[in-house]
């Protein structure tokens, strides 16, 4: 009996958060060069545009191993959820607003990769707690993931 291996891989970006994050990335040596009074506050100010480009574009993946959540990016800067620790996954409508703004969030029992109002991938986890990342077509990756926590149910 053979099976079947599915992947499901979606990327999405939020253009203000990278434009920022590439002003300030240009902007803050060129301003540490020319003020030396403000040199070493400029330069440690570049974890500002480091933060907006590693959390202006994520790459989702559902794969049978679990669910990463990559910066695109810095893709060395990744979440990853294996399936042994969701209890529950779901797709639904959901504004920056309800889950703590946009980029990177957290908050106590959530934290969540906000990049715009819209479909959403809700994870929930067997401690309680959830994970959120905006992304298009999120209701194919809830399908995914609960076909794959069903078949480890059924295989465990």
């Amino acid at each position: 009996m053979s099976t079947v291996t599915s992947v499901w891989q979606r990327s999405q970006f939020c253009g203000w958060l990278l434009a920022v994050g590439v002003v300030l990335a240009l902007a803050l040596p060129v301003f540490a060069a020319v003020d030396a009074e403000y040199r070493a506050v400029c330069l440690y100010a570049l974890l500002a545009p480091a933060a907006f480009l590693a959390c202006g574009a994520v790459r989702v993946t559902v794969a049978p191993q679990g669910v990463t959540v990559a910066s695109v990016l810095l893709p060395f800067l990744r979440r990853r959820f294996p399936y042994h620790r969701l209890q529950h996954a779901s797709a639904r409508w959901t504004r920056p607003t309800e889950i703590g703004g946009w980029g990177y969030r957290w908050q106590p029992g959530m934290r969540a990769v906000s990049l715009r109002e819209g479909d959403a991938l809700w994870l929930e986890f067997k401690s309680g707690s959830q994970f959120v990342v905006t992304v298009d077509d999120a209701g194919t990756a809830a399908e995914l993931v609960l076909h794959y926590l069903r078949t480890r149910a059924r295989d465990h």
